[in-house]
Protein backbone atom coordinates (compact mmCIF):
# COMPACT_ATOMS: atom_id res chain seq x y z
CA UNK A 1 0.00 0.00 0.00
CA UNK A 2 1.96 3.33 -1.02
CA UNK A 3 1.23 6.83 0.91
CA UNK A 4 -1.97 7.99 -0.71
CA UNK A 5 -3.66 4.72 -0.60
CA UNK A 6 -3.16 4.94 3.25
CA UNK A 7 -3.86 8.44 3.60
CA UNK A 8 -7.30 7.55 1.50
CA UNK A 9 -7.71 4.85 4.24
CA UNK A 10 -7.77 6.70 7.33
CA UNK A 11 -9.62 9.60 5.78
CA UNK A 12 -12.52 6.96 4.99
CA UNK A 13 -11.80 5.34 8.28
CA UNK A 14 -11.48 9.05 10.45
CA UNK A 15 -13.42 11.38 8.70
CA UNK A 16 -17.23 10.64 9.32
CA UNK A 17 -19.30 12.42 7.01
CA UNK A 18 -21.06 15.52 8.58
CA UNK A 19 -19.16 15.77 11.94
CA UNK A 20 -15.34 16.18 10.34
CA UNK A 21 -16.87 18.60 8.29
CA UNK A 22 -18.53 20.35 11.10
CA UNK A 23 -15.24 20.78 13.54
CA UNK A 24 -12.78 21.09 10.69
CA UNK A 25 -15.22 24.77 9.34
CA UNK A 26 -15.20 25.82 13.24
CA UNK A 27 -11.79 25.42 13.50
CA UNK A 28 -10.96 26.80 10.09
CA UNK A 29 -13.16 29.60 11.07
CA UNK A 30 -11.95 30.14 14.38
CA UNK A 31 -8.76 30.46 13.56
CA UNK A 32 -9.54 33.08 10.29
CA UNK A 33 -11.62 35.23 12.92
CA UNK A 34 -9.46 35.38 16.00
CA UNK A 35 -6.00 34.27 14.15
CA UNK A 36 -3.65 31.22 15.05
CA UNK A 37 -1.83 32.26 17.72
CA UNK A 38 -4.88 33.34 19.87
CA UNK A 39 -6.94 30.12 18.92
CA UNK A 40 -4.19 28.09 19.33
CA UNK A 41 -4.61 28.70 23.24
CA UNK A 42 -7.82 27.99 22.84
CA UNK A 43 -7.10 24.54 21.14
CA UNK A 44 -4.41 23.68 23.59
CA UNK A 45 -7.24 24.11 26.31
CA UNK A 46 -9.48 21.72 24.59
CA UNK A 47 -7.35 19.46 24.95
CA UNK A 48 -6.56 19.08 27.99
CA UNK A 49 -9.82 18.98 29.08
CA UNK A 50 -10.63 16.62 26.94
CA UNK A 51 -7.83 14.74 29.02
CA UNK A 52 -9.66 15.66 31.84
CA UNK A 53 -12.69 13.97 30.59
CA UNK A 54 -10.93 10.92 29.50
CA UNK A 55 -8.54 10.27 31.84
CA UNK A 56 -5.66 7.35 31.66
CA UNK A 57 -4.77 4.74 34.35
CA UNK A 58 -2.12 4.87 35.80
CA UNK A 59 0.68 3.10 34.22
CA UNK A 60 3.50 1.77 35.52
CA UNK A 61 5.93 1.44 32.29
CA UNK A 62 6.32 3.36 29.36
CA UNK A 63 4.96 0.73 27.29
CA UNK A 64 1.91 0.36 29.41
CA UNK A 65 1.26 4.17 29.07
CA UNK A 66 1.75 3.70 25.19
CA UNK A 67 -1.00 1.36 24.99
CA UNK A 68 -3.41 3.07 26.82
CA UNK A 69 -3.01 5.94 24.82
CA UNK A 70 -3.42 4.25 21.73
CA UNK A 71 -6.72 2.52 23.35
CA UNK A 72 -7.87 6.11 23.42
CA UNK A 73 -6.82 7.54 20.03
CA UNK A 74 -8.05 4.26 18.72
CA UNK A 75 -11.88 5.05 20.33
CA UNK A 76 -11.86 8.43 18.79
CA UNK A 77 -10.16 7.28 15.39
CA UNK A 78 -7.10 9.89 15.70
CA UNK A 79 -4.35 6.96 14.38
CA UNK A 80 -1.79 5.58 16.63
CA UNK A 81 1.53 7.09 18.94
CA UNK A 82 4.77 5.54 19.16
CA UNK A 83 7.17 6.94 22.45
CA UNK A 84 10.52 7.00 22.28
CA UNK A 85 11.60 7.50 25.84
CA UNK A 86 15.26 8.34 27.17
CA UNK A 87 16.43 9.74 30.81
CA UNK A 88 16.11 13.64 29.64
CA UNK A 89 12.94 13.52 27.32
CA UNK A 90 10.21 11.76 26.12
CA UNK A 91 9.10 11.95 22.18
CA UNK A 92 5.81 10.98 21.20
CA UNK A 93 5.23 10.24 17.33
CA UNK A 94 1.49 10.47 16.25
CA UNK A 95 0.76 8.74 13.04
CA UNK A 96 -2.24 9.09 11.23
CA UNK A 97 -4.40 11.93 12.59
CA UNK A 98 -7.43 12.28 10.59
CA UNK A 99 -7.10 14.99 8.01
CA UNK A 100 -9.58 16.87 5.32
CA UNK A 101 -9.40 15.54 2.10
CA UNK A 102 -8.47 18.39 0.56
CA UNK A 103 -4.65 18.47 0.28
CA UNK A 104 -4.61 22.37 0.63
CA UNK A 105 -5.81 22.38 3.93
CA UNK A 106 -4.31 19.37 5.13
CA UNK A 107 -1.08 21.03 6.90
CA UNK A 108 -3.55 23.94 8.26
CA UNK A 109 -5.58 20.84 10.32
CA UNK A 110 -1.93 19.51 11.09
CA UNK A 111 -1.14 22.96 13.09
CA UNK A 112 -4.66 23.47 14.62
CA UNK A 113 -5.20 19.72 15.59
CA UNK A 114 -1.23 19.06 17.20
CA UNK A 115 -2.91 22.37 19.71
CA UNK A 116 -5.26 20.12 20.83
CA UNK A 117 -2.97 16.97 21.03
CA UNK A 118 -0.39 18.96 23.00
CA UNK A 119 -2.90 20.20 25.73
CA UNK A 120 -4.24 16.33 25.91
CA UNK A 121 -0.70 14.79 26.14
CA UNK A 122 0.80 17.22 28.95
CA UNK A 123 -2.66 17.19 30.62
CA UNK A 124 -2.17 12.94 30.58
CA UNK A 125 1.60 13.20 31.14
CA UNK A 126 1.13 15.29 34.13
CA UNK A 127 -1.86 12.83 35.60
CA UNK A 128 1.03 10.56 35.08
CA UNK A 129 2.94 12.17 37.59
CA UNK A 130 4.94 15.01 35.55
CA UNK A 131 5.78 18.05 37.01
CA UNK A 132 4.08 21.60 36.28
CA UNK A 133 7.45 22.53 35.34
CA UNK A 134 7.97 19.51 32.24
CA UNK A 135 6.61 21.08 29.09
CA UNK A 136 5.20 19.26 26.21
CA UNK A 137 5.37 21.00 22.83
CA UNK A 138 5.27 19.98 18.89
CA UNK A 139 8.44 19.42 17.72
CA UNK A 140 8.21 18.47 14.18
CA UNK A 141 5.39 17.60 11.32
CA UNK A 142 7.19 15.67 8.73
CA UNK A 143 4.09 15.01 6.88
CA UNK A 144 0.43 16.24 7.40
CA UNK A 145 -0.98 13.07 9.15
CA UNK A 146 2.44 12.89 11.37
CA UNK A 147 2.96 15.31 14.30
CA UNK A 148 5.99 14.67 16.79
CA UNK A 149 6.29 15.82 20.18
CA UNK A 150 8.53 16.31 22.65
CA UNK A 151 8.24 16.34 26.82
CA UNK A 152 11.49 17.51 28.19
CA UNK A 153 12.48 19.85 31.29
CA UNK A 154 13.52 22.92 29.84
CA UNK A 155 14.69 24.93 33.01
Amino acid sequence: MNDQQLLQYYQHQQTQSGWFSLIHVMIESMVANVGEAQSRSFLVQMGDSLGERFPLALAHTVGELEAQINARLAAFNWGYIDIDASDTAIRIAHTAIPVPPEEPKQMAWNHAFSAVLEGLYARWLREQGGKSHVSLWREASPSATVIHFRYQNNQ
